[in-house]
């Protein structure tokens, strides 16, 4: 018989360093990467299963002209389009010349048995976005 509690799927709690809020089973937060609490042998800790998502872009201004202005955007929407989060997780300005690189990334995580079934080559698959373009 454990006694170890697992949380419920999905469960949050706020980072004690940065106040992100973050997936209350995870000993790592993600945003500031500092140790939240020591995973015990077997315990509940999530592990990264897999990342369904990783997209990394750049954007340069030119030479000339005035500074521009930016705002990072994630927007989540569940399998009919309703919009479940929208979140402004970054701002700033791009002088002339400058460079600003971006990169976006899902992981996925489960318990320790859905990591084995990665392993294996059992993984869930990823759908294609259904509408929207990458523009450069």
């Amino acid at each position: 018989m454990s006694t170890v509690r697992r949380t419920p799927a999905g469960a949050t709690r706020t980072c004690p360093h940065c106040r992100a809020v973050i997936l209350q089973s995870t000993s790592v937060c993600p945003s500031c990467r500092k140790h939240l609490r020591f995973a015990a042998a077997g315990g509940d800790a999530a592990v990264p299963t897999f990342s369904p998502l990783r997209v990394e872009g750049s954007i340069r201004h030119p030479n000339n002209g005035e500074a521009w202005e930016y705002a990072v955007t994630v927007t989540i929407t569940n399998e009919r389009g309703v919009e479940l989060t929208r979140q402004i997780v970054g701002v700033g300005a791009i002088k002339p010349s400058e460079l600003r690189n971006f990169l976006v990334a899902v992981e996925v995580f489960g318990p320790p048995e859905a990591a084995e079934q990665e392993h294996r080559g059992e993984t869930a698959t990823t759908e294609p976005a259904r509408s929207g373009a990458i523009r450069r």
